[in-house]
């Protein structure tokens, strides 16, 4: 059974950067599509960004565009989120997830196996 676990979570100002890991264990990495997902107190979980299985495609949300960044080393079973010019709004519970199909990046239901989560706060 695979699992994901998320690290490098934590609290910066607005403006400033943190950078997300996911280190998967007990799959085959490489085969599958991954994702982040973000919650925010209140609101329902939202899509952030994902990658192909190679790493050679990627998608994000409007929102993240040009700040945040999804990259893979399958070699290391970890994908990271680096984020930049973080905003308050980015404040949340940002999930690592596996996409097994490699299909419908931004629906949650298309990802069968998520991590704990690690939390994000940008205070202004």
């Amino acid at each position: 059974q695979v699992q994901l676990v998320e690290s490098g979570g934590g609290l910066v100002q607005a403006g400033g950067s943190l950078r997300l890991s996911c280190a998967a264990s007990g799959r085959t990495f490489s085969s599958y599509a991954m994702g982040w997902f973000r919650q925010a107190p209140g609101k329902e979980r939202e899509f952030v960004a994902a990658i192909s299985g190679s790493g050679g495609r990627t998608y994000y949300t409007d929102s993240v565009k040009g700040r945040f960044t999804i990259s893979r080393d399958n070699a290391k079973n970890t994908v990271w989120l680096q984020m930049s010019s973080l905003k308050p709004e980015d404040t949340a519970v940002y999930y690592c997830a596996v996409n097994p199909a490699g299909r419908s990046y931004t629906r949650a239901y298309e990802y069968d196996v998520w991590g704990q989560g690690t939390q994000v706060t940008v205070s202004s």
